[in-house]
């Protein structure tokens, strides 16, 4: 049976058939250092929505090395070093990034633009979506299960 979103390796595979609660492409530094892109598309899951098969795969490390102790964690696939996704220690949501992690980006397309600063030097987005200097305002995170 196929799922609405799925993505992960050949070792780890994530999947939900819930839709996202949030997709943005983030302009954040912490994106950018993680990624080595310019702006990265990220999509959060509510955590119980999307599903790993095999927990016991990943390598988990800080998402933000200047906020190890933060609450996002980076799972990559123990076997191939993959992306898998970004796991909330406090159960509120499981994040992605369709471009490393395998989803189809075209499925989950970003709604507007986060974490955006124009006195970093970059010039601002102009594709017709939003731009704010954080997650959308009226965004709010899930109570942690």
């Amino acid at each position: 049976m196929s799922n609405k979103y799925a993505g992960g390796c050949d070792h780890v595979h994530t999947h939900s058939d819930n839709d996202p609660i949030d997709n943005h492409t983030c302009h954040c530094s912490v994106c950018k250092s993680v990624t080595g892109q310019d702006s990265t598309h990220v999509v959060f899951f509510n955590h119980g929505d999307l599903a790993v098969d095999n927990v016991d795969g990943l390598n988990r490390q800080p998402f933000n090395s200047q906020n190890p102790d933060g609450p996002l964690e980076l799972c990559t696939c123990s076997t191939c070093g993959t992306p898998i996704m970004l796991d909330d220690k406090e159960r509120r949501i499981r994040a992605v990034v369709p471009n490393l992690m395998g989803f189809d980006s075209e499925s989950l397309p970003a709604t507007y633009h986060a974490f955006f600063d124009p006195s970093a030097g970059a010039p601002s987005p102009d594709d017709g979506r939003p731009v704010y200097d954080g997650l959308r305002p009226e965004f709010v995170w899930p109570a942690s299960a």
